[in-house]
């Protein structure tokens, strides 16, 4: 399994790794290591460190990637690829035909911005490498949503037996167990991802001080969520310049998500980034939390509109500070709507559903090589 950084495989995919392995497969990571590797081999898995810069384009970078891809491969041919996130899918594709493994999963976990201008010319060359890796004899791509999937077929970068569907990441759902909606002291808004301009923290930033005057001595805002070398990415500066600790806090990266959603009642993700299917949203669901996020590719896949929760434009922050009005001066709608979420969780985003269907590709791709 080859997953850009290792803290990333922990946590969207470890279940999926540890459960193959249970089921009699010999797994290997190869994730970029920053500080986690041990921690994965603890739990029984073989860890190669992956030299990549996940979000460069340096040519020099992108060739050493490819070529350890390649060396890689050459010594493990009758093994199942499987790629985690579009950098890994792109060079690792190419070394998959070049060395021609026995078989390839691509599990395409969003696009991110890279397919925002697709006349430019870096994204016609994506297209073209895209198409050529993918012309492997035992090959298959899980697609998150729709809108994913439709891009590649219009593309043709995929042909209709290769295409499988798997709705995110999922989540455990004993572990993110449902949680009441809290009763007492400052109502809890809170953000959960990445600290990039393009998951919208600067649009829940600007909704928050629009409802400052009504709610500043109610409700708490929480973004939560560390650093991240992207062009994109908010400095530290950035986030505390805006933040006065108490009315808006940010929490930086933390392992307690869990306990931070189910002390919240408002889950806030005005994301215009080309998700797959965002994990932290579906985590959301399963707690029982409403939701305001926008209609864009992946977020949208999570909410039905006024049911468990609202979908707003893209970069509106007028918008957003009107769904979270209505949410925080209603406390019943905020328990209905949270306890739709969790329905929703468990008919679309049961963990123990996305690994059997994971299980079920690996075992169809070595059927099929034989």
């Amino acid at each position: 399994m080859v997953v850009n950084v290792d803290w990333f495989f922990l946590s969207h995919r470890k279940d999926i790794a540890i459960k193959a392995q249970e089921a009699g497969w010999d797994v290997t990571i190869v994730a970029h290591d920053t500080g986690k590797g041990d921690v994965i081999r603890n739990l029984g898995l073989k860890f190669i460190n992956l030299p990549i810069d996940s979000t460069g384009m340096n040519p020099l970078h992108e060739l050493k990637t490819l070529k350890f891809l390649c060396c890689l491969y050459s010594k493990n041919r009758d093994a199942i690829i499987h790629h985690v996130g579009l950098k890994n899918i792109l060079w690792g594709s190419l070394a998959a035909r070049k060395e021609k493994v026995k078989g390839v999963v691509n599990a395409i976990s969003g696009l991110g911005s890279l397919f925002v201008n697709e006349q430019s010319l870096l994204n016609k060359v994506l297209i073209k490498v895209l198409k050529f890796g993918h012309k492997h004899r035992n090959l298959k791509v899980i697609f998150q949503n729709h809108d994913d999937e439709r891009l590649f077929d219009e593309k043709h970068i995929v042909t209709p037996d290769q295409k499988r569907f798997i709705k995110g990441s999922g989540a455990d759902l004993n572990d993110f167990a449902f949680v009441p909606m809290p009763t007492e002291g400052k109502i809890k808004v809170i953000f959960t991802g990445r600290m990039i301009e393009e998951k919208g923290v600067l649009i829940l930033i600007e909704a928050a001080e629009n409802l400052r005057k009504e709610f500043e001595d109610s409700v708490e805002f929480q973004l939560v969520g560390g650093l991240y070398p992207n062009p994109k990415a908010l400095t530290k500066e950035d986030i505390e310049s805006r933040c006065d600790g108490k009315y808006i806090t940010w929490l930086g990266y933390r392992t307690d998500v869990k306990d931070l959603l189910s002390a919240a009642s408002i889950v806030a993700f005005p994301s215009y980034y080309r998700e797959g299917l965002p994990k932290s949203l579906i985590e959301a669901n399963a707690i029982g939390r409403p939701i305001i996020t926008t209609d864009s590719i992946g977020c949208k896949d999570t909410v039905e509109d006024g049911v468990n929760g609202f979908l707003i434009p893209i970069k509106d922050s007028n918008a957003l500070a009107d769904k979270l009005r209505k949410l925080l001066t209603d406390s019943e709608l905020r328990i209905k709507m949270g306890k739709a979420a969790r329905s929703i969780a468990e008919r679309d985003f049961s963990l123990s559903d996305v690994i059997d269907k994971h299980l079920k590709i690996y075992d169809e791709l070595y059927t099929d090589a034989k």
